[in-house]
């Protein structure tokens, strides 16, 4: 049966979606900052080997070369360009990052919305399924995961996501329970519409700007375990990235031999960047969804 228009209007927030979510970030000064911070990372990322000035796998220079008009940020133990490394794994900590936190929101916005709008024996299994992952020690968690799935790309991220999709799902499930209630989709239940037709023409719009709050924070904390997990030694060693030069770094004496204001603090500004650049966007976006809280009306 068909829903006539009226069953299917939703709040503007909710058809506004990513668009309407954008039109406040760019409004705001910490969304524009935080967004030009990613931009400039995301840009690095993309063109990271053009902007290389050396392979950063190959030896470009003698060991434990200080910074110099060849060598901005010195070599590493080897005689490797460090700055090239850096730009270099720049790429490689975005996509960990962005592939980790997409995996984990698919995940929780698909267990939220299950469990937030059918309810029941359903809701309480999938938050009991919540729970358990919230309670489990994380950093033990973090380190057997890693572990269990291997020293790769695609195993790190899997192992990021099955850590972190479930704070995500218990949100979006509240707004997924405020969403069922309002009158338009108790209407269009009346009206005869199927469960499918309701998730997908208004539950999931409704969430869709929690999602894309959540993705950010997911993003920036993607980021920071993998560059735990790399110093740890958990991380790829094949694929350059800013906590698989911590991890050389660490291993290799720059403490001791006192490289480390070249090779140790470049990398965790970098990491402190992109960690602010999430950390501002997401602000403005809960300045967005969340006025009141922040004290607007």
């Amino acid at each position: 049966m068909a829903v006539p228009t009226v069953a299917r209007r939703a709040p503007r927030r909710a058809t506004g979606g990513v668009r309407y979510v954008l039109g406040i970030l760019l409004g705001t000064w910490t969304g524009r900052i935080g967004l030009t911070l990613l931009a400039l990372l995301i840009l690095i990322a993309l063109f990271g080997p053009w902007l290389a000035p050396y392979d950063a796998a190959a030896r470009s220079g003698a060991p434990f070369e200080r910074p110099s008009a060849a060598h901005w940020l010195g070599t590493n133990d080897i005689g490797q360009d460090i700055l090239s490394e850096l730009i270099v794994g720049t790429r490689v900590s975005l996509v960990i990052g962005f592939t980790a936190a997409a995996l984990a929101i698919l995940i929780g916005t698909l267990v939220g919305v299950v469990a937030g709008f059918t309810g029941g024996r359903t809701d309480a299994l999938l938050m009991r399924l919540v729970d358990v992952v919230l309670v489990l020690p994380f950093i033990p968690l973090m380190i057997v995961l890693a572990a269990f799935f291997g020293a790769s790309a695609g195993n790190l991220i899997v192992a990021i996501a099955l850590l972190i999709w479930a704070r995500p799902a218990r949100i979006i499930r509240s707004s997924a329970l405020g969403i069922r209630s309002l009158t338009y989709v108790e209407g269009a239940h009346a009206l005869g519409a199927s469960q499918l037709h309701i998730l997908w023409k208004h539950v999931l719009p409704g969430v869709l700007p929690i999602a894309v709050s959540q993705f950010i924070l997911a993003a920036s904390s993607s980021i920071l375990i993998e560059a735990s997990l790399a110093f740890l030694g958990l991380g790829d060693p094949i694929r350059k990235s800013w906590g698989t030069v911590l991890y050389y770094a660490q291993i290799r004496g720059a403490f001791l031999n006192g490289s480390w204001p070249w090779w140790v603090v470049p990398p965790g500004l970098l990491i402190s960047t992109a960690v602010l650049g999430f950390a501002l966007t997401g602000r403005a976006i809960e300045t967005a969804l969340f006025p009141r809280l922040l004290g607007r009306k």
